[in-house]
C-alpha cells in the first residue's frame, strides 16, 4: 500500500517532539548504547504519561536511550514518527497505536528494516510485531459487565438504565464496550438508553455525557470506556446535579474518580497497570536486541476498584 504523508504532517509531528523537550536523535550518537523508541497516542492522558514513566524506568534499568513522540492523536504523525526512526536505526519500536490497521505498514517497514515492534494496549491485526501488550480488554469488559449486573440486583433493587460513553475512534475502547454489552444484554431489569462518542477527548466526552444525560432524564447508571470518557462522565454527573441519581461505572482512575468513589455515585473502575505495560515493553525489545525471544502476548492484570480497596491508589492520584 502507498502512504503520502505532507512536509507540513512531518514538520507538525516534529514540531511537537520538540514541544515536549523530546527528539528524535538524542543518544543515538552512542553505537553502543541501545535507543529505544516509544510512539505515543497522546500526553495529555495521565494513562499515556504512565506507560511513558514505565518505559523510562526500564530503559534506565537497562542503561539504554529512550525517546518519545507524542502523536497528538494524529494517525498519520504516528506513521512518519515510525519512518523516522527507522531511518535513525534505533533499536526497537514501541507503539500505542490509534489507528491499528493504517500503522501496519510502518510496523512492516520497520520488521524489513530488523527493527523490533511491539504493541502496548491497543491490539494490531496479525503481522511482524514481535509482541502485543496490555490486558485482555475483552475479558476485563466482560468482568465489570458482570460486577454492574451483581451490583444493580444488589444496590440499585435489580433495575438499572443505562448509557455509554464510549470511544468510537478507539478499537481498544470498543472491544471493552462490546465486552460490557454483550455480559449485560438480556438481564432483567436493565436496559440501555443510548451510546455517546466522547472521541478519546475530555471536553468531547464532558459535552456527549451532558446530552446523554439531559436526554435521558430518568438515566441511572453510565459506563465510560476510557479515561477521558470517565472524566467527562464524572463531570457531566456534576454539573448535572445527578450525584445521587446515577452511578458511574469505568475505566482508568483519576483524583477525580477517586473523589466519585468516595462521594459514592462512582461505582467502580478499571484500573490497568500502565507503568508496567511501558515497563514491559521495553524489557521485552531489550530481550529482543539482545537476541532472546519474548511470548506473542504478555498479559498485564487490571483491578477493579472500589470504596473497598480504593485506598492504595490515593498516593498515585493526589
Amino acid at each position: 500500500m502507498t502512504r503520502t504523508f505532507t512536509r507540513r504532517t512531518l514538520n507538525a509531528a516534529l514540531a511537537v517532539t520538540a514541544l515536549t523537550g523530546l527528539c528524535f536523535t538524542a543518544g543515538m550518537a552512542n553505537a553502543a548504547q541501545k535507543t529505544f523508541a516509544l510512539v505515543q497516542i497522546n500526553q495529555q492522558a495521565l494513562f499515556f504519561n504512565q506507560i511513558n514513566q514505565g518505559a523510562q524506568k526500564a530503559a534506565d534499568a537497562a542503561g539504554a536511550k529512550l525517546v518519545i513522540f507524542n502523536a497528538n492523536n494524529d494517525p498519520a504523525a504516528q506513521n512518519s514518527a515510525i519512518e523516522t526512526y527507522i531511518q535513525q536505526k534505533v533499536d526497537g519500536i514501541a507503539v500505542v497505536a490509534i489507528d491499528v490497521n493504517g500503522i501496519m505498514p510502518a510496523v512492516k517497514e520497520a520488521a524489513d528494516a530488523g527493527i523490533p515492534v511491539v504493541a502496548i494496549d491497543s491490539i494490531l491485526p496479525a503481522g511482524p510485531q514481535k509482541a502485543q501488550i496490555g490486558v485482555d480488554n475483552a475479558k476485563a469488559g466482560a468482568d465489570i459487565g458482570k460486577f454492574f449486573v451483581d451490583y444493580v440486583k444488589k444496590d440499585m433493587g435489580g433495575k438499572a438504565k443505562l448509557g455509554v460513553v464510549g470511544a468510537l475512534n478507539s478499537f481498544i475502547q470498543n472491544i471493552r464496550q462490546k465486552g460490557f454489552e454483550d455480559t449485560i444484554k438480556g438481564v432483567s431489569g436493565i436496559s440501555t438508553v443510548g451510546v455517546v462518542d466522547g472521541q478519546n477527548v475530555q471536553d468531547n466526552a464532558l459535552a456527549a455525557a451532558e446530552n446523554l444525560i439531559t436526554g435521558n432524564p430518568d438515566m441511572t447508571a453510565i459506563y465510560a470506556t476510557g479515561e477521558p470518557a470517565l472524566l467527562g462522565a464524572v463531570a457531566a454527573v456534576q454539573s448535572q446535579g445527578k450525584q445521587d441519581s446515577i452511578k458511574v461505572f469505568g475505566w482508568d482512575l483519576t483524583a477525580q474518580a477517586i473523589a466519585g468513589i468516595d462521594a459514592g455515585y462512582v461505582a467502580a473502575v478499571i484500573q490497568q497497570d500502565p507503568a508496567a505495560m511501558g515497563e514491559t515493553a521495553v524489557k521485552a525489545l531489550k530481550t529482543i536486541a539482545d537476541g532472546g525471544k519474548v511470548e506473542k502476548t504478555i498479559a498485564v492484570p487490571v483491578t477493579i476498584v472500589t470504596k473497598a480497596n480504593v485506598a492504595p491508589y490515593r498516593a498515585v492520584f493526589k
